[in-house]
């Protein structure tokens, strides 16, 4: 058991940064349906409205999208009291994915 644990913490130690787990993509992909869809469309593609294109967002704007996130920007209310840290840290690798998840 002990040797797995370690497997585990070295596989994980040794993703590049910017790398995401499947799992938290999965999740993202929720809080996303539930939260972000129907302003930024299904799957990241901007259903024809002012709403931003989260497809734009790079590895480098992880600070700039919470902040928006957690504080809410232009017609976009913030969601800082609705979502959880681990929530909004899925909802960031689900970005990351532009949608193919």
């Amino acid at each position: 058991m002990t040797a797995r644990l370690l497997a585990c913490a070295l596989a994980f130690a040794a993703l590049p940064p910017g790398s995401v787990v499947a799992g938290e993509v999965a999740a993202g992909s929720k809080i996303y349906r539930t939260f972000c869809s129907h302003c930024h469309g299904a799957k990241m593609v901007n259903p024809g409205n002012s709403s931003f294109d989260l497809r734009k967002f790079s590895e480098t704007d992880e600070e700039r999208f919470r902040t928006s996130l957690t504080k809410g920007k232009g017609a976009m209310p913030p969601f800082g009291k609705k979502l959880k840290p681990e929530e909004i840290d899925n909802l960031w690798a689900y970005i990351l994915t532009d949608g193919k998840d």
